[in-house]
């Protein structure tokens, strides 16, 4: 049997890339950790046939033998403007990796902000212990119980919000983009039923804003999903909503948001993702107040580097016996 090269631009320890090996003899690995293309060495490029990288990608020649892509991201939005896009070859994500830790990190932001934490903070650094009648204004929590909560992109990570949600007595709806499952195979996909969410499509998404009490983003970056939750659509939210967003910057209008939550009508807000990042330290997000904020963290997973080498171990398989690849991305919709 032929020798498959596989090029990982990451930075997996030796151990993790002996397991590969071990799984399949077949593999010649090379690891060169890379920030660019012109890191990976000419005649590197030139025998690679799998590639498993972040955001490294060859150029239109670079690497005439290439036959599967293999990202270390759940989006795929970062290569639409690459030689890579376009190529014939099949590109997967590594999605189903963080859908119980980004349902965790939801989940406490949906509480922090329910508490008044932004402003429980405040407090805090301010070292002055507020008057009963100040804490009984501003400190009250809201209940869960009840409210609703909105998932805008309701597939594996938002099946899970939904579970956690509705285990705090939360009425749960959900936004995607079809009432069936998409086809395809997927890493870490269950059978949780969605009966369980009230499904909406995107020509409803006013309808189903007005409804939510908290509104959660989890979508992908896409042309369509590109400026979704825009001004008009958080005036369309019930007044006195929060938003949480761990899906990508791009997606909320963050001017918008920032203009919803100085009026009020929007109450709070959590933020792991912004249109430029690194957040600059002149951002107004750092300070305003209301707004729990953290640096694109909420998808990292205790167990990665396990489950990626399930994910890829399990991909490596299907593409020698020449079967279908797990978390294809689908080129037309863009994840």
């Amino acid at each position: 049997m032929s020798t498959v090269h596989y090029l990982s631009t990451l930075s997996f320890p030796d151990a993790w890339l002996d397991r590969l090996r071990e799984r399949h003899p077949r593999l010649e690995i090379t690891q060169i950790t890379a920030d660019s293309a012109a890191d990976v060495p000419a005649e590197v490029w030139a025998r690679t046939q799998v590639l498993h990288t972040g955001g490294v990608f060859p150029g239109a020649g670079q690497a005439p033998r290439l036959e599967w892509i293999q990202l270390d991201t759940s989006g795929a939005d970062h290569l639409k403007d690459t030689p890579a896009w376009r190529l014939p070859v099949p590109i997967t994500s590594i999605g189903g990796i963080s859908p119980v830790p980004m349902a965790e990190y939801v989940l406490m932001m949906v509480l922090g902000l329910a508490h008044r934490l932004p402003r429980a903070m405040a407090v805090q650094r301010s070292a002055v212990w507020p008057s009963l009648g100040e804490r009984w204004d501003t400190l009250m929590p809201r209940t869960l119980r009840g409210a609703t909560l909105g998932v805008i992109g309701y597939g594996r990570i938002g099946q899970e919000i939904g579970r956690l949600a509705r285990a705090h007595h939360m009425d749960v709806l959900g936004l995607k983009r079809q009432r069936t499952a998409r086809a395809g195979a997927y890493f870490g996909a269950s059978a949780r039923d969605e009966a369980e969410a009230e499904i909406y499509t995107p020509d409803r998404l006013h309808d189903f804003l007005a409804r939510c009490d908290f509104l959660v983003v989890t979508c992908p970056l896409t042309e369509e999903t590109r400026g979704m939750v825009d001004a008009a659509a958080l005036a369309a939210l019930k007044p006195g909503a929060m938003v949480v967003n761990v899906a990508r910057g791009g997606i909320v209008d963050e001017d918008a948001l920032l203009s919803a939550l100085r009026s009020g009508h929007v109450a709070g807000a959590a933020l792991d993702v912004f249109d430029e990042e690194p957040l600059s330290p002149d951002s107004p997000w750092w300070t305003e107040p209301g707004v729990l904020l953290t640096p694109h963290v909420a998808g990292f997973a205790p167990d990665y580097a396990e489950q990626v080498l399930r994910l890829v171990g399990e991909n490596v398989g299907r593409h020698l016996a020449g079967s279908d690849l797990l978390n294809l991305v689908d080129r037309g919709r863009g994840y």
